[in-house]
């Protein structure tokens, strides 16, 4: 039975250089090497939602025999530790470690405090998205397709990511996304819908909103999420996310009394939001309601590509360097 300690509590993520307490961490690799001499070693890495920490545990320290034998990635350990900035990156002298156990909880530990998630609150997230539903889609038939479609996938579309690792790859990032592109589309289809007015067919409103709501609604079925991050399902290995988003959207349009030509252009936006072949489309938008979420959705995307490099990157000077899901260098700024 773990004992209750003195020792504070501390998160990874807000320890400095020389700081030493117990933090709970999630093991997310573990690796045996070997240096140029030959000697063996294993390269582990640890973190929370804000930091990840790796190191070498060394064939001669206390706990190799442990690391070898029973140290499992995908685990939750309870370490006690000091932490160092060094030359090689942050470092962790370890103490003590343990796996979790339920008692933990007492000292505060979640799960989610050691996967990196959205700051915006889910359930708030959740609720604005329902609110855009129910106001911006004026057809019942749609309305009630899309809420219905929400309410069934709600605890797994909150938690999931939108992304492996390019953009908002964190727990609640998949919300985090399709909220701001439903934001964004709302707010482009009133503003062409004023600017063409004579255009025919007119330009939805509601079909774009429920294509910006659902345009990645088969991520649900193309990663398999773990504490370790997402990764490919097996079906989202061999058909991806776009082809089952239009499954899930056709399974729950089953039976329902649905004008066939909305459901038709509804499918055209989830099929069509990435353009391009080589991007997983296998047609470019072909209505203005596509073409609407398909740009609110790249924008949305690359924005956070921005924004992350620009917060991570440890480069200085006034551009960072382009080692980054872009690909491309970023302006800081001169100062």
């Amino acid at each position: 039975m773990a004992t209750r300690s003195t020792t504070p509590i501390v998160r990874l993520c807000e320890m400095t250089d020389g700081d030493e307490g117990d933090t709970f961490v999630l093991l997310t690799s573990k690796e045996e090497l070997s240096t140029r001499d030959g000697k063996p070693y294993f390269k582990v890495g640890f973190r929370d939602s804000g930091r990840e920490v790796s190191f070498p545990i060394w064939q001669d320290s206390p706990h190799a025999e442990a690391c070898r034998r029973d140290w499992t990635p995908g685990q939750f350990y309870k370490v006690r530790a000091l932490y160092r900035e060094t030359t090689y990156g942050p470092q962790l002298d370890l103490r003590k470690i343990r796996e979790v156990v339920d008692a933990d909880a007492a000292d505060g530990f979640d799960p989610l405090m050691c996967l990196p998630q959205s700051r915006f609150s889910s359930e708030a997230m959740f609720a604005e998205l329902l609110s855009i539903v129910e106001k911006q889609i004026g057809d019942k038939a749609v309305r009630d397709l899309v809420r219905d479609i929400l309410l069934a996938n709600q605890e797994p579309f909150c938690r999931f990511p939108a992304a492996r690792r390019n953009h908002h790859a964190f727990a609640g990032g998949l919300l985090e996304h399709t909220l701001s592109v439903t934001r964004s589309s709302v707010y482009l289809a009133d503003k062409y819908a004023e600017y063409y007015p004579d255009m025919r067919p007119p330009l939805e409103k509601g079909l774009a909103v429920a294509g910006a709501v659902l345009h990645d609604i088969g991520k649900l079925r193309e990663y398999d999420v773990s504490p370790q991050g997402a990764e490919y399902s097996a079906a989202g290995h061999l058909i991806g996310h776009i082809l089952q988003g239009r499954d899930i959207l056709r399974e729950a349009a089953a039976g329902r009394d649905i004008n066939p030509e909305k459901l038709l252009r509804l499918e055209h936006i989830i099929v069509a939001h990435q353009r391009l072949p080589e991007w997983g489309s296998p047609k470019p938008p072909m209505t203005a309601e596509a073409l609407i979420v398909h740009h609110a959705d790249d924008l949305d995307a690359k924005l956070n590509m921005f924004a992350t490099a620009l917060a991570t990157d440890g480069n200085t000077g006034p551009v960072t360097s382009n080692k980054n899901p872009l690909r491309q260098n970023v302006f800081r700024g001169l100062e």
